[in-house]
Order: C-alpha cells, then sequence, then structure tokens
C-alpha cells in the first residue's frame, strides 16, 4: 500500500503560526511633580510589610518640617501580594497632590 502523493496539479497550504505574543505598549500619563512641597498633601501606600507604618511616619514628620507639606496621608493594602483596592487608590488620588508608594522590612 503506497502512500497518496499530491499531483502537480493539487495544492496544499500549511499555516504556520508563531507562538511568540505581541506587545502592546500601555499608554499612561502620569502628572508632573510639584515643584514645591509647601501646602501640599502627601500620601504613602502601604503594602503592609513590616515597618513601612514608622518610615511613613518618620518621613511625613520630616516632610512637614523640612519641606513645609500641609498634611501626611497613610493608607495601608490588604495585603503585600495583591494590588491596593481602587476605593484606596480613588481616595489617595481624590486627597492628595504626591503618592508615595513603599516596602520596607
Amino acid at each position: 500500500m503506497g502512500r497518496e502523493t499530491p499531483s502537480m496539479s493539487e495544492s496544499r497550504s500549511i499555516r504556520v503560526l508563531s507562538p511568540v505574543g505581541e506587545a502592546r505598549p500601555s499608554v499612561l500619563t502620569a502628572p508632573a511633580l510639584p515643584s514645591d512641597l509647601r501646602g501640599k498633601t502627601i500620601g504613602f501606600l502601604d503594602n503592609t510589610k513590616a515597618n513601612f507604618d514608622r518610615l511613613a511616619a518618620d518621613m511625613g514628620e520630616l516632610l512637614r518640617r523640612g519641606f513645609g507639606v500641609q498634611d501626611v496621608v497613610h493608607r495601608r493594602k490588604a495585603n503585600a501580594s495583591s494590588p491596593a483596592a481602587p476605593e484606596i487608590l480613588e481616595a489617595l488620588a481624590k486627597a492628595c497632590d504626591l503618592v508615595l508608594a513603599g516596602s520596607a522590612d
């Protein structure tokens, strides 16, 4: 029993698929940083790692005394491995002129 081979008049095609994904850059526009911190509200987004609350409190005090920051807001995520809840991000965006996200151990 022989294998059938296509005749010259028959055409066959092979579809080749690439396993390489297409990277589509997302466009994110960040507002400019304030040139002066006097009178501004600075936020800290705590990722729940040990000692970040202490670091944020000390930095907040330094920013108040040394740079004239008016208020410091501190919000904490549920845990270090998940993103901040949208409500936390929205509240920080509304209340703060600048938000610092951080980690500490």
